[in-house]
């Protein structure tokens, strides 16, 4: 399969796909696509609905197959970036919900638990995100611009709410509290960040989709009522 990534900061991933190959993505994220390519929707058992709808994501994933060779595209939803991460038996990859796009290959698709609840409710990338074992290629977006970074082991990296989009299964994440009072209320970051302690590889996205919207939101006029 080959793929290609066009669009500057508003992406598509495009897929040339050769007879019986086949590319996996949610329910509605395709885009565009030639008649070579056939559809088809599964849940992939009550299980896996189950854990989809916890993470907020259409409880239904779709599989396209290439009839004889073609085309598929998918878009991204918001103006950023689409990275490729090659995905290997020993080194799987921890996502953030909402950040996958599609994969092909021997890829399992399970959700991640924080090991620390606490981590999942106020370090901000949620407490539920999604694990990718096997061998294949996940497509993830990435809000904005895409940053990357190796932490060695015994390192850390401080990260804001919904920074996180894609972290090695090597890496844990816990929280920190913001230290002092004023800087707690008054330094506009919070009362808590996400660690993410190495060794593992990361990518930071620069403009978090959640983030934006509560932004252009305190733009907007309300009306007082009546």
């Amino acid at each position: 399969m080959q793929y290609k990534i066009e669009g500057g900061n508003l992406p598509v991933l495009k897929l040339l796909m050769e007879p019986g190959e086949e590319v996996t993505c949610e329910a509605g994220a395709m885009s565009w696509m030639d008649d070579e390519i056939e559809m088809k929707t599964e849940a992939g058992g009550l299980g896996k609905m189950f854990s989809r709808m916890l993470t907020n994501e259409s409880m239904f994933v779709n599989h396209y197959t290439a009839r004889r060779r073609g085309d598929i595209a998918f878009a991204s939803q918001f103006p950023g970036s689409i990275r490729a991460i090659e995905v290997i038996p020993d080194k799987p990859i921890i996502v953030q919900k909402g950040s996958f796009l599609a994969y092909f290959g021997d890829i399992q698709q399970t959700v991640f638990f924080q090991k620390r609840m606490a981590t999942g409710f106020f370090g901000g990338e949620g407490f539920l995100m999604h694990k990718y074992t096997g061998n294949g290629i996940v497509f993830v977006e990435i809000d904005g611009s895409a940053h990357e970074y190796d932490i060695a082991a015994g390192d850390c990296k401080i990260i804001d709410t919904g920074y996180l989009a894609v972290m090695d299964a090597s890496c844990t994440m816990d929280i920190r509290s913001v230290k002092g009072i004023k800087n707690m209320f008054l330094g506009g970051e919070g009362l808590f960040n996400s660690v993410v302690n190495g060794p593992g590889h990361i990518i930071l996205q620069s403009m978090p989709v959640n983030q934006t919207a509560m932004m252009l939101y305190s733009l907007m006029p309300h009306s007082s009522g009546s």
